[in-house]
């Protein structure tokens, strides 16, 4: 019971990577682009979603049902550390904001986002 206990401890304490991944259309240049406190988590959510064809982004999905999920690559862009006190719980402005400077860094590059 005390090893349930620890695992359950565990996994309170453990602490998700955060940052900005981007799906790009492999034939194209289109890709899309998102901020997230879980990275795992949020891209294994995106592909079930579009495999499923309910995504929110329409041309998003439009393209996946087109082209396919081998017609795609999912890359991670940047990880946000955690700050080192520990006293910042709320990152979600710091992750828009990391995904802002990729959006901004992408169309200069001729990366249509979508």
């Amino acid at each position: 019971m005390n090893r349930k206990k620890e695992l359950k401890e565990l996994y309170k304490t453990m602490k998700p990577d955060m940052g900005v991944f981007i799906i790009k259309v492999i034939n194209d240049n289109k890709s899309y682009i998102e901020g997230t406190g879980d990275l795992k988590a949020s891209i294994n959510s995106t592909k079930f979603k579009l495999n499923l064809g309910s995504h929110p982004n329409k041309e998003l999905q439009k393209q996946w049902k087109e082209h396919g999920e081998s017609g795609f690559t999912i890359e991670i862009l940047e990880e946000l550390n955690y700050d080192e006190d520990e006293s910042k719980t709320d990152y979600s402005d710091d992750l828009n904001i990391l995904k802002l400077i990729w959006e901004d860094r992408l169309s200069k590059e001729g990366i249509e986002l979508f």
